[in-house]
């Protein structure tokens, strides 16, 4: 079905979309958060990730990646700036219940980068949230990198992610119908085809040297069409859809958008690929 693209209201340029932070923060942990569990186990199994291991997760979110890395007796530092998702992440890694060796093991982080210094460098730097479908998210992991390579020690891995060929990538349909909604705000936020060398551009841009690459599939699968609303919104890639138009117009634009991929069973999938890039730190 081809999505009918009907603004209803005038459109409120830059106006921030009106959410509920601690909604969407739970939508994401229990809804989308698991959709790139295949990227983060590839990542894992590739640097082999262990009890020698100390990660630093950049974006970390509500720590499904920590939590898979600590599960792998890792030391893991969650960094990220959404208070809402990383109070469900210290729920996951830092349950009162659980000793103080295991507490120690990991550690958690609002804001500033500086923050997450510690004495023993990290071996493995990761930046999980994909780019490669927002104007200026490139940019804008390079600035988290400029921040987060002198906490690394010589020859650490550093991951980053993004979204795969839009051919290879089911919800790219959908992305682009967030496009069209957004399209009064044209800038920063806004959604754009993938490049691919944006991971390269990023990792050169930070002075670090390329060290292999792989493709993951990673499906977007959910128990019915509201499900799929609700953890496609979480990602925050339906913002500047919302504030240029409204969240009932997104909602029903959304929902249409994803008739194709729903199942007669009710269940909505979609196919995708996401890339990783392993480069390491002078």
């Amino acid at each position: 079905m081809t999505p009918t693209l009907v603004r209803q209201h005038p459109p409120r340029t830059g106006a921030a979309p009106r959410v509920d932070p601690r909604a969407r923060a739970r939508d994401w942990s229990e809804i989308q958060e698991r959709m790139l569990v295949p990227l983060y186990e590839a990542v894992y199994e590739r640097l082999d990730v262990g009890p020698a291991t100390r990660v630093l997760g950049l974006g970390c979110g509500s720590g499904l990646a920590l939590l898979m890395a600590a599960s792998r007796g890792a030391q893991v530092t969650g960094v990220d700036t959404c208070a809402d998702r990383l109070d469900l992440a210290r729920e996951r890694l830092l349950p009162e219940d659980r000793d103080a060796h295991t507490r120690d093991a990991a550690r958690i982080v609002h804001g500033a980068l500086a923050q997450a210094a510690r004495a023993d460098a990290y071996t493995v730097v990761t930046a999980f949230e994909p780019i490669g479908c927002l104007a200026g998210d490139a940019e804008g992991l390079g600035d988290l990198l400029a921040e987060a390579v002198p906490l690394a020690g010589r020859g650490a891995a550093v991951v980053l992610s993004g979204w795969g060929p839009p051919e290879r990538c089911a919800t790219t349909s959908v992305l682009r119908v967030a496009a069209k909604l957004a399209e009064p705000l044209r800038g920063t936020g806004t959604w754009r085809p993938t490049d691919r060398d944006d991971l390269e551009r990023v990792a050169a841009r930070a002075g670090l040297r390329p060290d292999g690459s792989g493709r993951v599939a990673c499906p977007f699968g959910y128990a019915d069409a509201d499900s799929a609303v609700r953890g496609l919104k979480s990602t925050g890639l339906f913002d500047p859809a919302v504030s240029a138009t409204d969240q009932a117009q997104v909602d029903k634009e959304l929902a249409e958008a994803l008739h194709p991929y729903q199942r007669p069973d009710g269940t909505v999938w979609m196919p995708n690929v996401f890339r990783y890039l392993v480069a390491r730190t002078p």
